[in-house]
C-alpha cells in the first residue's frame, strides 16, 4: 500500500565534523556499507520501491552512489571483486531513485515538506538514515506498514529512552491500545529537563498520510526557529489520529560518534561476518 519512503537527506551533520565537511552524513560506512543504503533495504523489504531523496549542496555523492559506475565496473567485471557489488546492484534494480534540493535548512517539517512534489498524493514513509534500525525478522518499516494497513493514520516510532536524554527527541503521550502502541494526545519537541510528558521518544521511522503537508505549511517555527514534523504531527493528532509505535529491534543513533561506534561493532559481528560466512558456504557448495 505505501510505495514510496522519503529520505531527508540536506542536513550538515555538524555532529560529526571534520568527517562531514565534504563527505555527506549519509554516505559514512557501517563496516562497508553506506548508512543511507540500510535505510533504502529497509524500505525495499517492506514494499517499497519510490525513493525520494531531499539533498543539499554537496550530497552529489547520494546520487552517485545509486547509479551504475561504468568505469569502476569495467575495472573489476570477471574478477572477484566485482561480487562486492551485488549488493548494491540489487538496490539499484529493485528500486528508483528521484531526488529534490532543499535550498534552506529549515528544519525536518519543511524538509519533508520540500519532498511533496516527489510523493504527490499518497501515503508515504521517511527513514532519517542516521537512525540505524535492525530487526533480523522484520525491519521497522515493515512492521510499520503492516499497521498502517489496519488503521490508516500516521505512525511514529518510539523508543524509550532515559528521562535525563528525553529534551533530545521529540516526546510523545498517549493512550495505550496495547503494550507496543498508543494513540497520542501530546507530543513536545525536545523539551526541556524535567518536563517531557513521557520517556518515550520519536526516532527516524515515520510514515505519513499526505494530508500532512497542508499541516506542514500551515505550522510556525518552533524549538530553535524551526519548522518541526513534531508539531505537525500534534496538529494532526489533535484533528484526527496519529500512532506511535514502539518497535520490535535494535536503533543506533549514528549521527554521535559512541553511537556510530557502537552500530559499526554490532553490524561488524552480526550482519557482515554471517554474510561472509553464508557467501562462503555458498562457493563451497557450487564447487563440489
Amino acid at each position: 500500500m505505501i510505495k514510496k519512503c522519503l529520505f531527508p537527506a540536506a542536513g550538515y551533520g555538524t555532529r560529526f565534523l571534520p568527517a562531514t565537511k565534504s563527505m555527506p552524513k549519509e554516505m559514512m560506512p557501517i563496516v562497508n556499507k553506506p548508512l543511507i543504503e540500510y535505510g533504502v533495504e529497509e524500505a525495499i523489504q517492506a514494499g517499497m520501491n519510490g525513493m525520494c531523496i531531499v539533498t543539499g549542496r554537496g550530497k552529489n555523492t547520494l546520487m552517485d552512489h545509486f547509479d551504475k559506475n561504468y568505469e569502476l565496473e569495467h575495472q573489476i567485471s570477471g574478477t572477484n571483486k566485482e561480487e562486492l557489488l551485488f549488493d548494491i546492484r540489487r538496490v539499484i534494480d529493485s528500486a528508483h531513485f528521484t531526488y529534490i534540493r532543499q535550498g534552506e535548512m529549515k528544519g525536518l517539517g519543511h524538509a519533508i515538506l520540500v519532498g511533496r512534489e516527489l510523493v504527490g498524493n499518497e501515503p508515504f514513509a521517511v527513514v532519517l538514515a542516521d537512525d540505524l534500525c535492525v530487526n533480523e525478522d522484520q525491519g521497522v518499516l515493515a512492521q510499520m506498514a503492516a499497521l498502517y494497513k489496519q488503521f490508516r493514520c500516521s505512525i511514529v516510532a518510539v523508543e524509550e529512552v532515559p528521562a535525563e536524554d528525553t529534551h533530545k527527541y521529540g516526546v510523545i503521550a498517549g493512550q495505550m491500545i496495547r503494550d507496543d502502541l498508543f494513540r497520542v494526545d501530546n507530543m513536545v519537541e525536545k523539551p526541556e529537563p524535567g518536563t517531557a510528558p513521557s520517556n518515550l521518544a520519536i526516532i527516524g521511522r515515520y510514515i505519513l498520510t499526505p494530508d500532512i503537508f497542508d499541516i506542514i505549511e500551515d505550522t510556525e517555527p518552533g524549538k530553535g526557529g524551526e519548522i518541526q514534523i513534531t508539531d505537525a504531527l500534534l496538529k494532526q493528532a489533535q484533528s484526527g489520529c496519529v500512532l506511535a509505535y514502539k518497535f520490535k529491534g535494535k536503533r543506533f543513533d549514528c549521527g554521535s560518534v559512541d553511537g556510530y561506534i557502537e552500530a559499526t561493532n554490532y553490524c561488524y559481528e552480526n550482519i557482515y561476518k554471517k554474510d561472509q560466512a553464508s557467501k562462503l558456504a555458498q562457493q563451497q557448495t557450487s564447487k563440489k
